[in-house]
Parts: C-alpha cells; structure tokens; sequence
C-alpha cells in the first residue's frame, strides 16, 4: 500500500504528524505515516530521526494540500482579539 502514496509533507516529530492525520482523516483524507522507529522510541530529532512523512494517495494530494495550506492563513477570523485598557 505504501508503494501507491505520494509525500503530503515532512514535520518534526510525532505529535504534530498525530494532529495532521487527525485533521486529514477528518476530512476522508486517508494516511499514512511514516517514521524510524528509532526516533519514537528515544524521541529524538536528530540527524532526522524525529522526521515523520505524512503520505496521501496521490488522487487525494491536491485536496490534502489545500487543506494544509489552509491551515497556515494565520489568525481564525472569529477570533476577537483582547486591547490593553
């Protein structure tokens, strides 16, 4: 199966690979990650051992980068932001 996928994005560490796939299965998006074992176990960043690849089907990779690049828009519009008095 991992031979049909294509490469969404590359993050650092585990959990933020977790919140992606979260997000992306949320959306139907199914995936998989990648990652040495290694790096888990000692959770450890170094020499990319901490690196976890986020993989899509490559019909879907379109659609997944939308959804990332969505995410990094900045501030939520509903957000009211707090002024000093």
């Amino acid at each position: 199966m991992s031979d049909d996928l294509a490469e969404l994005i590359v993050v650092d560490g585990l959990m933020e690979a977790e919140i992606i796939r979260a997000k992306l299965e949320n959306f139907s998006i199914p995936c998989m990650l990648k990652f040495e074992s290694v790096g888990r176990l000692l959770a450890i960043s170094m020499n990319g051992l901490g690196k976890v690849r986020i993989m899509v089907p490559p019909d879907r990779l379109d659609e997944a980068r939308e959804l990332m690049a969505a995410d990094t828009g900045g501030p939520d519009e509903n957000t009211d932001s707090v002024q000093d008095g």
